[in-house]
């Protein structure tokens, strides 16, 4: 696909130990050739932990998108009039995040954004990475996994002993997603072996 022209909402929620794997993703599509507006949840802005520092993860996305990060309400509400985001990416999407979202609650940047997104008819594209997405989380991703113009990244079980329910999606198939769901189709197969073990 041809993303010269694209602009791709990159939204950020609190599973910090993903972040690593992500960050390449936002740079593959900058050097693609798309525009990428970072937007961020109020965790990101406030949150220091093992993985990095809030300070350290914001610079890296004013670093590698070249844009300033959305980062209240008040800023992602204009997404939606302004019909500027051809997709939304959620990565990671935390199971916080996707529950409030399946209940249409909008309380932080990241949710307006897709409100926005989902207001306009346009794909909104979930990495999700959760502890409990085959807990009591299972139903807030089976009513999202019906939504029009919602699409998963492929995900599957990281620690099926450790933490039996546990997903996590394969965030180096996230461009590979939003190009399918700028098709109007999921990317196949969508539950996966996260790991091999």
């Amino acid at each position: 696909m041809n993303w010269q022209g694209k602009t791709v909402g990159f939204a950020l929620t609190g599973s910090h130990c993903t972040f690593e794997e992500v960050m390449p993703q936002i740079q593959r599509f900058v050097d693609a050739g798309a525009r990428v507006v970072p937007i961020v949840s109020y965790t990101i802005l406030t949150t220091d932990t093992r993985f990095g520092t809030s300070e350290n993860w914001q610079k890296q996305l004013k670093e590698i998108t070249g844009n300033d990060i959305i980062a209240s309400i008040v800023d992602a509400e204009p997404l939606g009039p302004s019909k500027l985001l051809d997709v939304l990416v959620i990565a990671p999407c935390t199971g916080n995040t996707t529950s409030k979202l399946a209940n249409a609650m909008t309380e932080s940047p990241v949710l307006m954004a897709a409100k926005a997104q989902m207001r306009n008819h346009r794909p909104l594209v979930l990495a999700i990475s959760t502890n409990d997405g085959l807990g009591l989380n299972a139903m807030n991703i089976s009513k999202l996994l019906i939504t029009k113009n919602i699409y998963f990244v492929p995900f599957g079980q990281d620690a099926p002993t450790a933490k039996p329910n546990s997903l996590v999606a394969r965030m180096d198939l996230i461009m590979e997603t939003c190009e399918s769901a700028l098709e109007g189709k999921q990317l196949q197969p969508m539950v996966i072996e996260r790991f091999n073990y």
